[in-house]
Formats: C-alpha cells, structure tokens, sequence
C-alpha cells in the first residue's frame, strides 16, 4: 500500500481517502397495475473507509448492491440518507462541490463500448473530460495521446479511431485513460474486466497496478471474480442484499473467512482440480426479495449456521479481529447463538 503524500493531499497518509457511512438507497416500485408502492432496498446501511494508496475489492451475488454503491459515491444516482467523505471533506458540500469531487474522482464500466460515445473519435473521448474542466483543446489532445502511449495503444494509430473500430480489451484501455486525464486520486472500477477474455484481463489488470503506483491511485475494485479481487486487493467487502456482512484483508477473508456466506462464494468457485468438484450447491436459493427483506440476519434462510435467534437478531458488523469485521452471531460473544464466543470478561 502506497505512504506517498499526494500533492492534494490534504490529511497526510493516515487519513481515509474515503469514508462512508449510513449510506442507503431505496427505489419506489409498484406491484402490478394500480398495485401498492413499494421500495427496493438497494443499498441498506453501508458503513466502510477506503484508505490511501489501497485497493479494496467489494464482492457478491448480482443484485447484492455492488453497482449501486459506487454510483452513489460518484454522484451519478442520489443517495437517500448517509455521509461521503472525501480526504475529510464532505462530498457535494461547501467545500467540495460535486464537480470539485469529480475532478478527483472517476469510474471505468463493465460495459466498455456503451461506455464511449461512439460519435467522437478516441482521443476526443479522452481530451473531453479535461477540456469540460477548462484545458486548452491542444493540451488535452497531447495528454490523451500521451495517456494512449501509456495504456500501450499507438497514438498514431488509435487517436483518429472509433470505438468499433476497437477490440474489447483496446476499448477498456481507452476507459482506463479517459479515467486517468483528470489525474484522479480515486478510480472506482465496476466489473471493468469481467467482459474480456483471459489472457487480455491479465494484461489489463497488470496495467491496472502499473498505474496506481506510477500516478499514486486508489481503487475501489467491484468484481465477482474472486480470483481476481485475491489478485488485485488489499483489503475485501462482502455485499449480501444491501448490507456489508464481511470486511477486512484480502488474505484473511479470502483465505480464512468468518462469514457463512463468504465460505459459501469461495466453495463455488471452479476447480480444474477433478477430486475438488462440487457435488452439491453450496447455497440453496435465490437472495431473498430486497423489497422485503427477512428479518434478523438477511443471510438465514440460506444459511448452514441457522438458528431461531438468527431470524430475530440483526447482527452488526462487528470486529473479531484486527481489522477484520463480520456480521454474523455465529461470531459475536454472547449474541445468543449456540456457536457465539463466550465475551472476556475484565476484572474491575
């Protein structure tokens, strides 16, 4: 994790680039013709800081809110309630404005053709972001060309190009420098390999890494590739219907995870080993609907642990260890549950 001090910095290097808190977004929905109004509870209460220099991969089913949270730490849908601090200033208030945010922060999509415009040719889709932001047009054709010597696409080559001129993997280099022509601090990358082909994710992600040391980045990494976020991440989030229910390093949540539903996603991943095929489903069911969630743990009806107290509690996310944080009474002292730690008890 990168210590440097960046020339925006404005906290030092301990400070969190980006706190979230509380951070919920429901949307209204309606059951049918004339049916009730109804609410979708997208995200439900979103607690995390993302620190300097870090990669922190956030994880889950489809559904689970991945998206939806970085489109509401970007701005680009608004939140219902909750705090987003950037570098200890709050995000769309006096003294940083939306637009002032934006300069520092910026996304790549999974999408990369519906990403660009496929009006404008390539170095005008990298030049358009600074030139809003007020650089001379002939600067900001330079440093997109440059951005395109960096991302390993020719200038000369694929300046004057349209997007369907481009493969998948050229098109998602070209996003990765459109993100980098404001010189963000952060990059929120939203699945931003998942629709390449192997062999070109590899070298994608390798750029990916390249840049965050060469230019001091950040990343918040969404991806359902465990795989890969076991690659790329320092520390991982586990989404599950709206709600944080595991965080914490990399290596322990992936290598030793706390949560039942944590162990669950890594027993689906494939093996190519054939004594490691899985035999049963290591989740029954489909998420519950988010429009009325279960209540207690939003986790027990496909959980192994279950418990009658596991439907009446709701678990926070607490901390088990050092740096690591799980939602589950399985793993909290004295929450009830046959399997909880016994609390250490102080003498006074």
């Amino acid at each position: 994790m990168s210590a440097r001090l960046h020339p925006r910095d404005r906290g030092g290097p301990a400070q969190p680039l980006l706190s979230v808190d509380g951070l919920v977004k429901h949307f209204p929905v309606k059951k049918g013709l004339g049916g009730k109004a109804s609410l979708v509870r997208a995200v439900d209460g979103v607690d995390f800081t993302l620190m300097k220099g870090e990669t922190l991969g956030i994880v889950g089913e489809s559904g689970c809110g991945k998206s939806t949270t970085a489109r509401l730490i970007m701005g680009l849908i608004e939140r219902d309630r909750g705090e987003l601090v950037f570098d200890g200033e709050p995000i769309g208030g006096r003294a940083l404005p939306l637009r002032a945010f934006r300069r520092q922060a910026q996304m790549v999509f999974q999408d990369s053709y519906s990403s660009l415009n496929p009006r404008i040719t390539v170095e005008g889709s990298i030049a358009f972001g600074p030139r809003v932001h007020g650089t001379p047009k002939r600067r900001a054709i330079e440093e997109a060309r440059a951005l395109l010597a960096r991302v390993g696409l020719e200038p000369s080559r694929f300046a004057p190009r349209y997007p369907h001129e481009l493969s998948g993997g050229q098109r998602q280099r070209v996003n990765i420098a459109r993100a980098l022509a404001l010189n963000p601090r952060l990059v929120v990358l939203d699945e931003a390999v998942s629709a390449l082909d192997k062999s070109v994710e590899a070298q994608v992600l390798n750029l990916l890494l390249d840049l965050k040391d060469e230019f001091d980045l950040t990343y918040l990494f969404i991806s359902h590739d465990l795989n890969v976020v076991r690659f790329i991440c320092d520390r991982v989030m586990v989404m599950y219907l709206g709600r944080v229910v595991e965080i914490g390093p990399a290596d322990t949540v992936l290598g030793a995870p706390a949560h039942p539903y944590t162990e669950a996603l890594l027993s689906s991943m494939p093996s190519l080993d054939p004594d490691a095929r899985t035999e049963t489903p290591p989740l029954a069911g489909d998420p519950p609907n988010p429009i009325d969630p279960p209540s207690g743990c939003r986790f027990h009806p496909r959980c192994r642990l279950v418990e009658p107290v596991c439907s009446v509690a709701d678990p926070p996310l607490d901390p088990i260890a050092n740096l690591h944080r799980v939602a589950c009474l399985a793993r909290q002292p004295d929450s009830g549950h046959s399997l909880a730690p016994a609390a250490v008890r102080t003498a006074a």
